[in-house]
């Protein structure tokens, strides 16, 4: 399968964080989230995606082309969302359009007043008197009203209502269903990407430390959830993190089905993205 983008040995330096030879590839066709807290360089990786950080080692293929080199290109076919909205707070959505339309070749304003009615968008009212999730959504409709191959989204649903969250859902669905498309979306909401995430790149402390399907994630790993007797018989070698609480254990683990044939444990949950966060993050080994 083809890669739409490709980020090989990705390294950058600031005072009290790096990110260290961060490596990403996502299909075409498919849906990556990128989570990781605050600070473990989400945002960073994004910049130097979109060549908005200059300063940095390491390779960045968008569309197998070069993202210093071929850059009007590739912005042709990159639809953004980050996190502050790039319009001056006077322009209306009207404005935006009569400015996009000038700017990208295959700006659609059709499809851009489409989604604005779907979204009930008062058009010609100031961004300035928009709520911070209406101001989100009008970012969304931008950034796919030119008809891009490649989403590159920084908490793209982040103060949005689950209504409104799940029409952005369903959009983002839909950008991918001709298999040429793909998104590259970070996001803390991590029930959104067990819906729609075909990929899972987990980050922390500048390192990629997982990079797996969602099914893998969901169906395979799990939470063992035991006592201390239990916990002293499992090897070091058959478990990723552990956690101690008041009451229990709970033990993160690679393969359900493999651990439940070894061990004879009181319970084995599934995971979720959230608790599977937690326990890498918080949990020791």
């Amino acid at each position: 399968m083809d890669n739409i983008l490709e980020v090989k040995n990705l390294c950058k330096k600031y005072q009290g964080f790096e990110l260290k030879n961060v490596n990403i590839a996502l299909p075409k066709g498919t849906i990556m989230g990128f989570i990781g807290e605050n600070g473990a360089g989400k945002t960073t990786t994004i910049k130097a995606i979109l060549d908005i950080i200059k300063e940095y080692t390491g390779e960045i293929k968008i569309f197998g082309l070069d993202n210093r080199k071929d850059e009007k290109e590739i912005k042709e076919n990159i639809g953004i969302v980050l996190d502050d909205i790039f319009f001056p707070e006077i322009l209306t959505p009207n404005d935006i359009n009569n400015i996009m339309k000038n700017i990208y070749k295959d700006w659609d304003s059709e499809l851009y007043f489409k989604y604005l009615t779907n979204f009930t968008f008062p058009n010609n009212k100031a961004i300035k008197t928009l709520s911070k999730g209406m101001r989100k959504k009008l970012e969304i409709v931008v950034a796919i009203s030119h008809h891009p191959k490649l989403l590159i989204l920084d908490e793209p649903t982040a103060g949005l209502d689950p209504v409104a969250r799940n029409e952005v859902i369903d959009i983002f669905q839909n950008f991918i269903q001709n298999e040429e498309c793909s998104i590259f979306l970070s996001s803390h909401i991590t029930t959104d990407l067990e819906h729609i995430a075909d990929y899972i790149t987990f980050i922390n402390k500048g390192n990629i430390i997982l990079s797996k399907t969602r099914e893998e994630l969901l169906e395979d790993y799990g939470i063992v959830k035991c006592t201390k007797e239990e916990f002293d018989k499992i090897d070091k070698k058959d478990f990723i993190k552990y956690k101690e609480n008041k009451y229990e254990y709970e033990v993160l683990i690679e393969n359900r089905k493999l651990f439940n044939k070894k061990y004879d444990v009181s319970t084995i949950d599934k995971i979720t993205l959230e608790e599977l966060m937690v326990l890498m993050i918080k949990g020791e080994k």
